[in-house]
């Protein structure tokens, strides 16, 4: 059996369901085929006994361009973290708070153990530095990675190691900072813009709210792609679809896998993800909690129904607990040494926490080390043969990248509809 249409997208993520609103606000027949029982890709949400449990940890920064320009906050209903982070350090734990936004907290910041006094100064430079310039100016300018990048600026070792790889080491997924200092730019900038939240029922809401605007009959659900050929997707179940244009809008490994190579697989880093029912919140607020001293199992922490309530029942809490990477134990393990990490900073109570999933997730996030920003020219070079490539991996990995490829994407599909040569 044959599909046909113009446009044929493989993968309905945030970036091929951007390309395709975009393409049937333009009037073409755009198609897309996706692989899991949902659209979302890797914006997913379980729910498991009235509790909301996201496919690892996931926040969107409202001031993101393109999210603003494509989705309806207002339904979303976001529910807003507080600008700041507690971190776990030698036994105590120290607020850090963004001073402009929570002023009540500048204080306690200032005289916290984290970093030296110059250290809180150069946060502010930081903060100049990401804001100087437009938007496009981010990816511009120099580049190394955030690491060499905070090193220049003047951090101490002890202010890097103890906030930034936590912090920004959660962000990346991964506490070695070798993602662009671009990428650093862009995040801090984005964060000093505006607010960081998540959706009251769950961050697949977001692909959720946009599949909703596609017109009936164009998203088709538990179809695995096989194999991309000019013009042709061929499906797990043999069934095909045949299209003027071909999208892969999938993660970046994926496509270099479906193109036969043709793509080069940009890399990608894991990430583990944890979830804990609590009869009381160990955190007060709508806190970001760190690892500073660096011990692991867990980089980051956060109550999820303190940020949103809905998150889970009444008179519980739901514990959301960040591992970089996958760590190669058991399931039981692993939530072994978790607890007993987290004993270690909330005392016995811990022992009590009732497990409820863990999420072990390939290819979360593409690596975006120096250089990252070639992708796209060098993916829009095949473009020709009528095989576009879309995914967040082309622009920046973010909710903001995978939508603003989407857009990219369905010009080049125009494009080459108009120019007759497919």
């Amino acid at each position: 059996m044959a599909t046909e249409c113009d446009i044929a997208i493989v993968g309905a993520g945030l970036a091929g369901l951007a390309c395709a609103l975009h393409l049937q606000e333009a009037g073409i027949d755009a198609q897309v085929f996706e692989a899991a029982d949902a659209p979302g890709g890797r914006v997913r949400t379980d729910r498991i006994d009235s509790f909301i449990l996201d496919r690892g940890f996931q926040v969107l920064l409202e001031a993101y361009p393109e999210c603003r320009r494509m989705l309806d906050y207002g339904e979303l209903n976001l529910q807003r973290f507080e600008p700041g982070a507690l971190i776990h350090l030698n036994g105590k734990v120290e607020r850090v708070a963004d001073p402009l936004r929570r002023p009540r907290h500048a204080v306690e910041s200032l005289l916290s153990g984290i970093g030296t006094l110059g250290d809180k100064l150069r946060v502010l430079k930081l903060r100049r530095r990401a804001l100087a310039g437009n938007f496009q100016s981010v990816f511009k300018r120099s580049e190394t990675t955030a690491l060499e990048a905070l090193r220049q600026i003047g951090f101490s070792r002890g202010m890097i190691d103890s906030f930034f790889r936590p912090y920004l080491g959660g962000i990346f997924l991964g506490r070695d900072l070798e993602t662009s200092s671009r990428m650093m730019d862009f995040v801090v900038r984005m964060m000093a813009k505006g607010n960081t939240s998540i959706p009251a029922e769950g961050i697949e809401s977001i692909p959720r709210q946009l599949a909703a605007r596609l017109r009936p009959g164009t998203l088709h659900l538990n179809q695995p792609a096989k194999k991309i050929e000019p013009g042709k997707i061929t499906f797990s179940n043999r069934h095909t679809a045949r299209a003027r244009v071909v999208v892969v809008a999938t993660d970046g490994t994926a496509a270099s896998a479906l193109s036969g190579g043709a793509i080069a697989d940009p890399g990608a880093r894991d990430v583990t993800c944890l979830y804990f029912a609590a009869p009381r919140t160990p955190v007060e607020g709508a806190w970001l909690v760190l690892d500073g001293d660096g011990k692991g199992p867990v980089n980051n922490l956060v109550v999820a129904s303190q940020v949103s309530p809905s998150y889970a029942p009444h008179g519980t809490h739901l514990i959301s607990a960040t591992v970089l990477g996958d760590p190669g134990v058991s399931d039981i393990a692993l939530v072994q040494a978790v607890r007993g990490q987290m004993v270690e900073w909330y005392g016995r109570a811990a022992k009590q926490w009732e497990f409820l999933r863990i999420y072990r997730i390939r290819h979360a996030q593409p690596m975006q080390g120096p250089g990252f920003c070639a992708r796209r020219k060098a993916a829009e070079a095949s473009a020709a043969e009528g095989v576009v490539y879309c995914g967040d991996y082309l622009e920046t990995a973010s909710l903001h990248g995978a939508l603003i490829a989407g857009r990219r994407a369905a010009g080049q599909c125009r494009k080459l509809l108009s120019s007759n040569v497919i």
